[in-house]
């Protein structure tokens, strides 16, 4: 059933090899761009590294903070699904593209501004992940967790108080609803004129009516970004593919050819 707001989208089924299609598609367009999706991965990867350098010693805040970044993650991608897009249409696909698209918010029509409001949001659900998973982990602990090793002694291999297990637990628990409001979302307010609320309603539709295929996407999205985050040096490459493959998965579960397009600014 679609909402009164917007009667001219629909959200098309989907199979369990969707998924697999769409990360083909974002390697696809991660090849043919390759200096703009490693710039983005380069990006994220030195950002992480320096995270690294000065919270070494506080790692019990670090963990929070490294998981989390999967919950702010569709922001940084908004470039990478600006140049999916123009791949997409035939048109140049350049790293003004990308530059035009992180500051049309400074352009004279308001939904211009939706992105940047929805971005604020996932940065908040974000931070506050980080706040209740160093706050969850300095309780349960049985001992100061200060270093990547205590996490990993104290937290991941210990068996006698399955702090890791509820700590994984929790952010299952709270990263389904932040997934379920976004995985579409941003595409969608990029590619589209639609309010914030009937954007997020849009993304929630795409995973109640698929929820097997979605189920899958947020289980390889998971799982990939923790091998790139684990080797740091991986997210160069993954952060790119993801980013196109976030694209693909919109333009397969959502038809919104029937909305006005997003009007940009030109500067």
């Amino acid at each position: 059933m679609n909402t009164p707001e917007l009667p001219q989208v629909h959200i098309k089924p989907l199979t369990l090899s969707d998924p697999w299609r769409w990360l083909q598609a974002g390697w696809n367009d991660f090849i043919r761009t390759p200096m703009i999706g490693l710039a983005h991965g380069l990006a994220v990867t030195a950002f992480g590294f320096l995270l690294l350098t000065v919270g070494y010693n506080e790692f019990w805040l670090l963990a929070g903070a490294f998981t989390g970044f999967l919950a702010v993650a569709p922001v940084v991608a908004v470039g990478l699904y600006a140049v999916s897009q123009a791949l997409e249409r035939g048109q140049p696909a350049t790293f003004h593209l990308v530059f035009r698209t992180w500051w049309s918010w400074r352009g004279k029509p308001h939904h211009d501004w939706r992105l940047v409001c929805f971005g604020l949001l996932l940065c908040l659900s974000g931070t506050g992940w980080v706040l209740t998973s160093a706050a969850f982990i300095t309780l349960l602990s049985p001992e100061p967790i200060n270093q990547p090793m205590d996490f990993l002694r104290y937290v991941v291999l210990a068996r006698d108080n399955n702090v890791f297990e509820l700590w994984w637990f929790l952010g299952v628990v709270l990263a389904a609803p932040v997934f379920a409001s976004s995985v579409v979302t941003l595409p969608l307010l990029l590619d589209r004129q639609v309010s914030i609320m009937d954007a997020v309603l849009v993304s929630w539709k795409v995973v109640v009516q698929n929820p097997f295929p979605m189920a899958l996407w947020a289980f390889l999205i998971a799982s990939i970004s923790g091998l790139g985050l684990l080797a740091l040096a991986g997210s160069v490459i993954i952060v790119p593919v993801l980013g196109h493959a976030s694209w693909h998965a919109y333009r397969d579960a959502v038809g919104a050819e029937h909305l006005p397009p997003r009007v940009r600014s030109q500067s």
